[in-house]
């Protein structure tokens, strides 16, 4: 997986696949930003576009800063990384501790149809329709959302628009959403869970330890990869580009794709990275190593 280095500023942007015509991917700063998070953020990014038969890769990077430096750094990465957004190399998504505004400045260089609140919205659809899926639809449904923030408010709207009820987060319930961090999910929280389907609402929130205990548990485990994929949706859309078109797309698309491997034997998660290895090896000479689960 290439790692380039910025000459501007202590960062770094992480490519999946390095021949791909565009890389997506979130960007982050703190006082260390380590490359292996970046390359698993990466890989969940390139499965989602390889799960929607999409040519595309996933990227990250991350900006070395401490807080009162922050804002220089961010601003010397966003003026270096300009000429990667106009070409398509590397467009990127905020992430912890760079917002949206932080981006503003490539707005304009950006190819993608719509990005911030459209694509949030995307996102949010694509969420609850995965839930609704995997659990059988979401009426009459206890819910519980682990973290906080827009994003939270927003499903827990949809939820209660669908008929479930929201509960505290206390480790039962019969759908759980999570996101709020990579590997929020760990195996020691896989453990005290009783639910009946977990549904990602950010990038990789589950370790490989904790799937395989939630998987003998009997919870579903809805693949972060296909739940969050939404976006995707609002930065290249197909049809009609209202942002109730968009969304409603999403959650159709992201319907689908769980219905076609909802009765695999080797369950979502395997059987939506045999499809994302698929549709890559028709374009890759030889598969990215590892699959999108958080360390």
């Amino acid at each position: 997986m290439p790692i380039e280095k910025l000459d501007t500023v202590d960062a770094f942007i992480v490519f999946d696949l390095a021949d791909a015509p565009e890389s997506v991917g979130i960007v982050r700063s703190a006082r260390k930003i380590l490359p292996g998070g970046a390359s698993d953020l990466a890989r969940s990014m390139t499965y989602a576009f390889a799960t929607f038969e999409m040519q595309r890769s996933g990227a990250s990077a991350g900006i070395n800063a401490v807080d009162d430096d922050r804002a220089d750094a961010v601003a010397k990465f966003t003026a270096e990384i300009a000429p990667m957004v106009a070409s398509g190399r590397f467009l990127p998504e905020p992430g912890t501790r760079v917002p949206r505004t932080a981006l503003e400045s490539l707005a304009e260089a950006d190819s993608r149809a719509a990005i911030g609140d459209v694509a949030d919205q995307a996102t949010v659809a694509g969420v609850v329709a995965a839930a609704a899926t995997a659990a059988g639809g979401l009426d009459g449904r206890t819910v519980a959302i682990e973290g906080s923030g827009p994003i939270c408010d927003a499903l827990t709207s949809a939820v209660e628009d669908r008929g479930g009820s929201m509960v505290e987060m206390n480790g039962q319930a019969d759908v759980l959403f999570a996101g709020s961090k990579m590997g929020a999910v760990n195996h020691t929280v896989a453990e005290q869970l009783q639910v009946g389907t977990l549904v990602p609402y950010g990038p990789i929130p589950v370790t490989a330890r904790a799937l395989a205990i939630l998987s003998r548990a009997g919870t579903t485990v809805v693949p972060d990869f296909i739940s969050t994929a939404g976006s995707l949706f609002a930065w290249w859309p197909t049809g009609d580009p209202s942002p109730e078109a968009i969304a409603a797309d999403a959650a159709a698309q992201i319907t689908a794709s769980l219905e076609e491997i909802a009765n695999h034997p080797d369950g979502l998660f395997l059987a939506a990275a045999y499809r994302a290895e698929s549709f890559l090896s028709n374009w890759q000479d030889s598969l990215p190593f590892g699959r999108p689960l958080a360390s």
